[in-house]
């Protein structure tokens, strides 16, 4: 399991091997062999927490690595109650944990928990971007921040025993990739953009400059296996078909790999991009997709994700179905793990 031990909250993870001897009523984590944290659990609607030893050096990150263990290996679990004689100021302000009305009492919400950038947007955003209206193209919308460069989310996936992560686009790196890709034709049927080396350039290189859509790829255990496209709702296209909210983000979304295709990989990778997309900023509400409507596998997968189609729409290329999730049913019902 993944663990960052060391590093400051600003600095980019550097992840560790995290070990558990545990059983129902208690678990105990050691970090590459040094003891960590030893609770003593109490079952029961609610998780009641005690901690029976805490390392003194790193008790804040003792205390994410229990959460984050009991709650992963539980996914039906949605609250911790710990018992603790002091809190750690950090855990408090972070949102990690809640004080209760019983003095000694605090609360892990998974719903909070999985909102903490920390570890997994690798470096945690000093504050949201300022808000400023803008048009650009008839469109009135907020001014967007500038794109990130490099990785932007990695996330260990304990049923596939994977990293999933996501960097964006570099076009000199990733060009003949994606040009594989497109021209798979189980792709090409669904995305309808075959074409040269030369065509893609020149469409990547068109995006890289859109302010509103931002290029990734999703790599497991590194290795690339997917292109995403990440875009702010307000200034698409699918803007007219439905009531966009300014933060709204939508994803388009395309397997290259065909080792990584299959309904286990797409819970772990849309999982990620959504979460990832939640993150990013805490004022996006939703996030939609317009797939082909004959496209039932896609929007079966999503809909395992919590995703519900509004309706079918026409675009001028395509019928659509708007699939849309909430934040808060993501984070109330997500299983990420």
């Amino acid at each position: 399991m993944p663990f960052d031990a060391a590093s400051q909250p600003l600095s980019l993870p550097r992840w560790h091997s995290l070990s558990a001897d545990q059983g129902d009523c208690w678990l105990s984590l050691t970090l590459e062999g040094r003891p960590l944290i030893q609770v003593r659990l109490e079952p029961g609607e609610t998780l009641h927490v005690h901690v029976q030893s805490l390392c003194p050096q790193r008790p804040q990150q003792a205390l994410w690595a229990a959460c984050y263990w009991l709650l992963s290996r539980n996914p039906a679990c949605q609250r911790l109650a710990w018992h603790l004689a002091q809190v750690q100021p950090e855990a408090l302000a972070s949102g990690l944990l809640l004080a209760s009305e019983t003095p000694g009492l605090y609360l892990c919400e998974r719903t909070l928990f999985w909102q903490l950038p920390q570890p997994w947007l690798g470096q945690a955003p000093g504050s949201v971007y300022p808000q400023q209206m803008q048009m650009s193209d008839g469109k009135r919308h907020p001014r967007r921040a500038p794109k990130p460069r490099g990785e932007v989310y990695r996330r260990f996936d304990a049923r596939l025993g994977s990293w999933v992560s996501l960097r964006t686009l570099d076009i000199d790196q990733d060009l003949e990739r994606y040009n594989r890709w497109q021209n798979n034709p189980r792709v090409e049927k669904f995305w309808q953009e075959g074409g040269s080396l030369a065509q893609h350039r020149e469409y990547l290189v068109k995006l890289d400059a859109d302010p509103h859509t931002l290029t990734l790829i999703g790599s497991f255990d590194d290795q690339p296996f997917a292109y995403f496209e990440a875009y702010w709702a307000k200034e698409d296209r699918i803007a007219p078909f439905y009531p966009a909210d300014d933060y709204d983000r939508g994803v388009h979304m395309l397997v290259g790999e065909e080792n990584h295709r299959g309904p286990h990989k797409v819970a772990s990778w849309l999982s990620a991009l959504v979460h990832y997309l939640f993150l990013d900023d805490p004022r996006t509400q939703r996030v939609v997709a317009e797939p082909r409507a004959d496209n039932g596998k896609m929007i079966g997968y999503m809909q395992d994700q919590c995703f519900h189609c509004e309706k079918e729409f026409d675009f001028p290329h395509k019928r659509a179905a708007l699939m849309i999730l909430g934040r808060e049913r993501f984070f109330d019902r997500c299983k990420l793990l």
